[in-house]
């Protein structure tokens, strides 16, 4: 079935956005206009990378509630506008990026976009993708500013916070950034001129450019032009802390910079507050569901459901089914009962990802070849600080062999147990692990 039918499906798509959390500040008018017709509207993605993060996923799922709610979504990609660096929520300005990095990044981002949206041309809403460096690069200087900067007053740019906390903080901004509220009002009344585009979404950091635009829109027109916003709240977590940020930074799309293990550890990790709003924010999930859910989880809070349904409903969204599945099998592994034959199932690469973190000790590969007792190996490993104290813990039945009880003390390792030819995982106790790699 398509996404919009022969009729406008004229689903409430403010309302959608209102009770899971979602909306901050919204353009008077703004939610007739959806109501009345089809809507284009827009987000921009700035490439200041080659992969979005999860901070970009809330309005990548704006995007997506939009085309659900039948109407035409545009991803605009900022080629021009990375150029030059948007000073909102940045207390100092950012370095440039040259051109060649740029255009990495640009492309980075939309391979990511297209495995969420619906590009089918046959739907009166496709989704469309769009790179301002387009309408920008044949755009002179002086062009820009008698046709377009004369309609803004410097007066009215100052007056926004993104760049009034900049001129009265210690670093001032420079006229490159002052421009950028400019730049990203022409890229609305360019979108709305070219394709009809008539609402702007982001996030609420984004309500003064965004407001720029409309009025661009409308000063540009003589007044003839009716342009629409709305903007998102800003994720926050519980514990005060940056939302999406972990001991080792982002948490990335690009399964190359987080892998799928670690994407889907971030959510299951969640706080149970932070579970309950983001499990509203982050997926598509039914009310009922939802409500339904978090009365299960206060029933059991140890149990986690909450975060367990969130960390599987985004890592599928964003990575797919296979790849959940693989980090709940190999959560299992640290976390959970898994066998023997689980740990020997993975691949180095996902080894790796699993046992990110862990401590490491070296050991000789020659003295595994000859067969290295079980004690010897624990305590020359530094896994243990004394040869007493790796004997007690392996005559307790305390320590593990890749996912195998030791024996006794008189088990030997050898050095065909060796994973991908050179690791050992090592448990000691229920949850402290230790990795033997072989040298």
């Amino acid at each position: 079935m398509n996404l919009l039918s022969t009729k406008f499906m004229n689903k409430d798509l403010i309302a959608e956005l209102e009770w899971r959390g979602m909306l901050q500040d919204i353009m008077p008018g703004t939610r007739e206009q959806l109501n009345k017709e089809m809507t284009t509207a827009y987000i921009g993605f700035d490439p200041t990378a080659d992969s979005l993060h999860i901070g970009s996923l809330v309005p990548i799922l704006l995007l997506m509630h939009l085309q659900k709610a039948g109407h035409r979504p545009v991803a605009l990609v900022g080629g021009a506008t990375g150029m030059v660096g948007d000073p909102s929520m940045k207390s100092e300005e950012r370095n440039l990026l040259d051109e060649a990095t740029l255009q990495k990044n640009v492309e980075g981002i939309k391979r990511q976009l297209m495995q969420f949206l619906d590009f089918d041309t046959q739907k009166a809403n496709a989704a469309l993708m769009v790179n301002n460096y387009d309408w920008f690069k044949d755009i002179s200087f002086i062009a820009f500013l008698r046709d377009v900067g004369k309609h803004i007053t410097v007066n009215y740019m100052m007056a926004k916070d993104s760049v009034r906390k900049r001129i009265e903080g210690d670093t001032g901004i420079s006229y490159t950034e002052f421009a950028y509220q400019l730049m990203q009002g022409y890229d609305f009344y360019w979108l709305y001129k070219n394709l009809g585009v008539k609402l702007q979404m982001g996030g609420s950091d984004q309500w003064g450019n965004i407001t720029t635009g409309t009025e661009l829109v409308r000063r540009m027109t003589n007044g003839a032009g009716e342009a629409f916003a709305f903007t998102c709240k800003l994720i926050t977590k519980a514990d005060g802390g940056k939302f999406g940020k972990t001991e080792k930074g982002n948490v990335w799309l690009d399964p190359n910079r987080t892998s799928p293990y670690q994407f889907y550890q971030f959510w299951l990790n969640a706080a149970d507050d932070d579970a309950s709003k983001w499990i509203r924010i982050f997926t598509f999930l039914e009310k009922d569901t939802i409500e339904s859910l978090e009365s299960e989880h206060l029933l059991a809070p140890h149990n986690r459901i909450l975060q367990k349904k969130l960390a599987e409903e985004v890592t599928t969204l964003v990575h797919g089914k296979d790849a959940f599945e693989f980090a709940v099998k190999a959560s299992e592994i640290l976390f959970g009962n898994a066998t023997a034959e689980t740990l020997l199932m993975l691949n180095e690469d996902q080894l790796l990802q699993v046992l990110d973190g862990i401590p490491t000790h070296p050991l000789g590969l020659s003295k595994l070849e000859a067969g290295y007792d079980i004690v010897n190996a624990l305590a020359d490993a530094g896994i243990f600080p004394s040869k007493g104290e790796a004997r007690k813990m392996v005559q307790g039945g305390g320590v593990q062999i890749n996912k195998q009880k030791v024996s006794g003390i008189d088990y030997n390792i050898h050095s065909e147990q060796l994973m991908h030819g050179k690791y050992l995982l090592v448990q000691r106790g229920k949850k402290n692990y230790h990795l033997i790699i072989a040298e």
